[in-house]
């Protein structure tokens, strides 16, 4: 494989490039734990690949509840905002991954359902905010992470073609968009997650279980 095809990566956030999944998980049990609820097996699976107006407003859709969709967001930035801003590391060899890509000009993006009321704090915190290009979410376009308008739309902003940019992912919503898009498809290990691996493994172009020893391009 050429060393020069590949210009740019794209990263997810929760649970990719960061391991933030348990935060979430902590959040949800807690959520709805407040309304008398334990959480649905399906639960999260359903708004990850979501942005955060369409989870909230999927959330109250599924239980009935009567908060408006602002009033949910703000309980849950509330609930996640200091975590994302002090305590939620860099997935295991990130760090040196991003540096090493920097080093050879690689171009960087990050394509996240979260917020950026989050996210920047988290690379912020993490020291890791300035070696990107854009970070683009799933909020900026009309459709989540099964489709790649949220990898096209952070492509876009760096000029780069699909062909020339790798995704790396945990779920496998964003798999199956990144490929439907014509990119490169690199599933990452998130030890949280619910779906079966060796059905991320048969979607993914490759598949890695943390960033530790990673080279580019994979």
């Amino acid at each position: 494989m050429e060393q020069t095809k590949y210009k740019a990566a794209i990263f997810d956030l929760d649970g990719t490039l960061m391991d933030s999944m348990g935060v979430w998980r902590q959040i949800d049990v807690e959520f709805l734990g407040k309304r008398g609820l334990s959480v649905p097996p399906d639960y999260l699976d359903a708004i990850t690949p979501m942005g955060f107006e369409a989870a909230a407003d999927y959330t109250i859709e599924r239980f009935g509840f009567p908060e408006t969709r602002e009033e949910i967001l703000r309980e849950w930035y509330d609930m996640a905002i200091y975590s994302y801003a002090n305590t939620v590391p860099l997935k295991k060899g990130a760090m040196e991954y991003l540096q090493m890509l920097k080093e050879q000009d690689i171009k960087m993006a990050v394509a996240t359902a979260s917020d950026k009321q989050l996210v920047i704090p988290a690379l912020t915190n993490n020291g890791v905010l300035d070696m990107f290009d854009n970070i683009t979410t799933v909020r900026e376009v009309s459709r989540g992470k099964g489709f790649p308008d949220v990898y096209d739309k952070a492509a876009e902003r760096m000029g780069i073609h699909p062909e020339e940019c790798i995704v790396f992912e945990d779920i496998l919503a964003g798999i199956q968009g990144a490929r439907m898009g014509g990119y490169r498809a690199v599933a990452i290990y998130d030890e949280h997650s619910v779906e079966p691996a060796e059905i991320i493994k048969e979607n993914a172009d490759a598949y890695i279980m943390d960033f530790r020893g990673c080279s580019f391009p994979l």
